[in-house]
């Protein structure tokens, strides 16, 4: 198994970096992230309606898959309709309105399927949980290529990988090393209290890291941000990132099931993947905006 994701991570990292360096030249609508963040989107939502097709066989995948969709797109309308890239980068407007426009789309589609009482409402709660799991979360997270500017989009959006993974790392290293108090027992035996202060730590280290040696690379003229707020900013991340693991092992457990259905062998899931980076991206994308993260735009 160990083989088969040093094999796989060989391949996709390169992939993702080639896909992430063409977007970023490409312009300000940033078509590859959109192609990356629906085709992420579509299959997440069959894992997660895979997931819950035991407790909610009425669930209909075309439909969900549809509305995340019309979510996501929402997140890019202003950068499509203004194309020159001079559209505002924290305007989310348009995805609140499509979201409100989805949820009575589900909630009519419901009223009109209704039979008898018992199943409709739990059924239209998933159907809305998966939406805005999958399609608000994500859209949100993508803001991250345009709020600190279009030169500094992968710098943000790399500073939450980077986080979010250091402090996996961290987080399996200290709870290993020492283990102690359970975090959840029953929901994550093996997330310890000790593994959460690894988390934040290695998120702080490798943040620290990351915007040290990439932010030369993004604005070779301009300033890092203050030490305090990389600081702030990583802790976040990182704590944010474990609650974000442990929320999607919630979504499992409670349907009986261990893992989401494997996309890689050694890898499970696009949502084992990407649950920690779904939770953290919304509070990196506030702190990008709170915090004095980006000297550039203010020079």
């Amino acid at each position: 198994m160990l083989r088969w994701r040093i094999a796989i991570s060989v391949v996709l990292i390169p992939l993702l970096a080639a896909v992430f360096y063409a977007d970023a030249r490409f312009g300000p609508i940033a078509v590859g992230l959109l192609a990356l963040c629906l085709a992420v989107a579509i299959r997440s939502v069959w894992e997660l309606v895979d997931l819950f097709r035991g407790q909610f066989p009425q669930l209909r995948t075309w439909l969900i898959m549809s509305c995340v969709g019309a979510v996501i797109l929402a997140a890019w309308w202003p950068h499509i309709a203004d194309p020159v890239g001079t559209a505002d980068s924290t305007n989310l407007s348009m995805v609140s309105v499509v979201f409100s426009i989805v949820t009575m789309l589900l909630m009519a589609s419901a009223a009109q399927r209704f039979q008898e009482p018992g199943t409709h409402t739990r059924t239209l709660g998933a159907e809305l949980l998966i939406v805005a799991y999958v399609g608000l979360l994500l859209s949100i997270t993508a803001q991250l290529r345009w709020v600190a500017g279009h030169a500094a989009g992968y710098l943000a959006i790399g500073s939450l990988v980077v986080c979010v993974k250091g402090g996996d790392v961290g987080a399996y290293a200290l709870g290993k090393l020492i283990g102690g108090p359970k975090m959840a027992p029953i929901l994550s035996p093996k997330k310890t209290w000790a593994g959460f202060v690894g988390g934040i730590l290695g998120a702080v280290l490798f943040g620290l890291l990351w915007f040290w040696i990439a932010t030369p690379w993004f604005l070779p003229t301009q300033p890092r941000p203050a030490i305090w707020a990389l600081v702030f900013y990583s802790m976040l991340l990182g704590g944010t990132g474990v609650l974000g693991d442990l929320c999607e092992s919630l979504l499992k457990r409670d349907v009986g099931q261990k893992d989401s259905a494997p996309l890689l062998p050694g890898f499970g899931g696009v949502l084992d993947l990407l649950d920690s980076l779904l939770f953290a991206g919304p509070v990196a994308y506030v702190l990008w905006q709170v915090l004095p993260m980006t000297p550039w735009l203010k020079s």
